[in-house]
Order: structure tokens, then sequence, then C-alpha cells
């Protein structure tokens, strides 16, 4: 099972979703960018973690965390395992302090993603779903990428407007398969991982 390690790239608002986000993940040395679309309050859960704000009361994965410290329950990664009609699936890998018993929980991506940046553990994704779901930024649009602080790419952003309206997945089964490409090229130069992810998966869909 060959394993590649990600990083958190940022998490853009929905302009077509009203409470949802995408959650952009990129390989630690490579180009391909995994943009996830997750709701608002597991996007809060996130940033929150990300900017280290401490809430007055524990949310649902602060909770997760006492309750693994409390019995001595150690976190050793995350794993996005699979990906299924387009529902991404994920996996929790823990053990006892002692190194005995490991287990794998399921989970979703984004919660597993919270989990993970409270526990300090590294976020993988398997191949096959990386290939399979990766959006590959070219080296211009890499390097322009990197030019950006981690902070600003980390910060929750408003999705800047994709060039075409043609963002629904019904617009998108009319569109030929070259301008279905071409969005995607523009909508990654936008940032618009949102947009992109919904024009991978229907190319995914014709090349299956």
């Amino acid at each position: 099972m060959d394993k590649i390690k990600l990083e958190i790239l940022g998490l853009s608002a929905s302009h077509s979703q009203s409470g949802s986000f995408a959650l952009v993940l990129g390989e630690e040395y490579g180009n391909r960018r995994l943009p996830i679309i997750i709701g608002m309050f597991e996007a809060q859960a996130i940033a929150i973690e990300m900017e280290k704000i401490v809430s007055n009361r524990p949310m649902t994965h602060d909770l997760f965390k006492s309750f693994a410290d409390s019995f001595q329950i150690n976190l050793h990664e995350i794993i996005i395992s699979d990906l299924r009609e387009g529902v991404f699936y994920a996996k929790i890998v823990c053990s006892f302090a002692d190194g005995s018993n490991y287990i794998e929980l399921d989970a979703r991506p984004s919660d597993a993603v919270a989990i993970a940046l409270r526990f300090d553990v590294p976020i993988y994704a398997i191949e096959s779903v990386l290939s399979e779901a990766g959006i590959v930024l070219s080296e211009e649009e890499e390097e322009e990428g990197t030019k950006s602080s981690a902070k600003e790419r980390k910060q929750p952003k408003k999705q800047k407007k994709a060039s075409t309206k043609a963002t629904s997945q019904g617009e998108l089964s009319s569109l030929s398969i070259e301008k279905l490409q071409t969005m995607m090229e523009s909508a990654i130069a936008k940032e618009d991982y949102e947009s992109a992810a919904r024009i991978r998966d229907e190319l995914n869909r014709r090349n299956s």
C-alpha cells in the first residue's frame, strides 16, 4: 500500500453551495492537489486548530483528544484510504500507549484531518486515490503557489469566481472533454478548487 504524505494548503469558501468549503491538500514533495468538499462545521473545526484558537468549551474533536489521552491511546496517522462514487473515506490509525493492538477507525476525511491537527500526526493518501482524484498543477502554477507564505495559504478565504457559470454536474455533462480540460486549467489558475473538483469528477466519470 503506497502512501503519499500530504499537507494542508488551505480552506476555501464555496461560492455555489452555501455552508460548504473546499479543503485543499497537497503532496509534500509533488505537484498534485486533492480538493475535498466539506461542511461548515468541519471546516470551522479545522480552521480553529490551524489558527490555534482556544474555545471556551471543548469541541467534538477536542473531546476526542481528551478521551484518547485519558485512556492512553496514541494516534499515529490518518489515511485517506478510498474514493467510491465520488465519496472520500479515511482511516484513523491508533494503538494503546504500549504499542499494542493497532486499530484503524473509519472516519470522514474532514473529521480525520481535524483530529490529525490536534494530535499533530501526519496525513497520508493512498496513491490510487491521489492518482484518481488529484489535480496536477503545471510547473508555472506550482511555482506561483510557492510564492505565497504558508500562513497565507492556510487562512480561509473567499473563493474567486470561476470564468464560467457551468459548474454544476448537470451543466458539465453537456460539455466536451476539450472544454472541460480548458475549464479545469482555468479553475486551477484561479485557485477555484471546488469547481476543479467537480470538473475532475466529470472527467473521471467519462473515462471510467
